[in-house]
C-alpha cells in the first residue's frame, strides 16, 4: 500500500513543485536548477560512494558487522537515483541521502523497526555436495586437522613432467 502510495503521491508533488516554482522564477531557470541539482548530485553521490565503499572494505577487512557501511551504500544508490530523476521533491531527498548525519538517523530509525531472528551461513539450494559450505562439521578434538580429498585414479591423471619436489 505503502509503494501504491508513493507511486502517485510523488509525481503530484513534483508537478506542483514545478509548476510554484517555474511560476516564480520561470521556466528556464527551473530547468537550469533541475539540471544543475543532478550534476551536483553525481558529484556528491560519487565522492560519498567513494567513502562508504572505503568504509565497507574496511569492516571486512576488520572482520567487524557490515551492516551500517552496507545500509550507508544502499543508501547512497538510492540518492543518486533520486537525483537523477528530475524534479525537487526527488532532489531534496537525494541531497538528505548524500548527508552522513542524515544517513546515521535513517539508518537508526530502520535499526529499530528491524528485527532479526535468525543468521547463519547455508549452502546454496543448487550447491554441489562436494561443496565444503555443503557439508561443514567440526570435530571436537583438538587434535585433529580437518580436511577434504578426492580419490583419483593414476590412469586418469596426463603427465605434466617433473614438479621439482621429486628426483626421478
Amino acid at each position: 500500500m505503502w509503494l501504491f502510495v508513493a507511486f502517485v503521491a510523488v509525481p503530484i508533488i513534483e508537478i506542483a513543485l514545478f509548476i510554484q516554482v517555474g511560476g516564480a522564477i520561470g521556466t528556464m531557470p527551473t530547468i537550469g536548477i533541475v539540471i544543475l541539482t543532478a550534476f551536483i548530485g553525481t558529484w556528491l553521490m560519487r565522492t560519498q560512494g567513494r567513502l562508504a565503499m572505503g568504509n565497507l572494505q574496511r569492516s571486512f577487512s576488520e572482520m567487524q558487522d557490515p551492516t551500517e557501511p552496507l545500509a550507508h551504500a544502499a543508501m547512497i544508490l538510492v540518492a543518486g537515483v533520486l537525483l537523477l530523476t528530475p524534479g525537487f521533491f526527488t532532489d531534496a531527498l537525494g541531497l538528505g541521502l548524500l548527508i552522513p548525519a542524515f544517513r546515521a538517523a535513517v539508518f537508526l530509525f530502520l535499526r529499530s523497526r528491524v528485527r532479526v531472528h535468525q543468521f547463519g551461513q547455508r549452502p546454496s539450494p543448487g550447491a554441489h555436495p562436494n561443496d565444503p559450505r555443503a557439508r561443514r562439521t567440526h570435530s571436537k578434538r583438538p587434535d585433529v586437522i580437518e580436511g577434504e580429498y578426492e580419490e583419483l585414479d593414476p590412469d586418469d591423471i596426463p603427465p605434466r613432467g617433473q614438479s621439482g619436489w621429486t628426483r626421478h
